[in-house]
């Protein structure tokens, strides 16, 4: 049996996507304050298998966890955009309008099992 996935979510997740993601057995480690880098080793960024962020003001957190764990799945869950500085670096762009959150974890776990077979 695979290990049990983890995820990085960072902001205030209003949508409920780190609850979802729970749902599916994900371990979820939350960042409420600024994404820095040693907020992001201390949740654990270098195991991790996903890095959800749901506050832009906070995307300079995605190269940094990027550059951290380059494996990790750099999501954005909000309804602004990404800055144009670093939206080329997210793998995921999300807007909660569109895209339930219970979806999106779905999507994200099963895409996390079809990268690791």
């Amino acid at each position: 049996m695979a290990d049990q996935q983890l995820a990085v979510v960072a902001g205030p997740d209003e949508h409920g996507l780190g609850e979802e993601l729970e749902a599916l057995g994900v371990d979820v480690r939350r960042i409420d304050g600024l994404v820095t880098a040693a907020a992001l080793s201390e949740a654990g960024i270098a195991e991790a298998t996903l890095f959800v962020l749901t506050d832009v003001e906070e995307a300079t957190g995605i190269p940094i966890a990027k550059e951290l764990n380059s494996n990790a799945l750099a999501v954005t869950y909000a309804e602004r955009s990404l800055p144009e500085f670093v939206a080329g670096v997210a793998d995921l762009a999300v807007d909660p309008d569109l895209m339930d959150a219970a979806t999106v974890a779905e999507e994200l776990v099963d895409g996390a099992a079809d990268r690791a077979a």
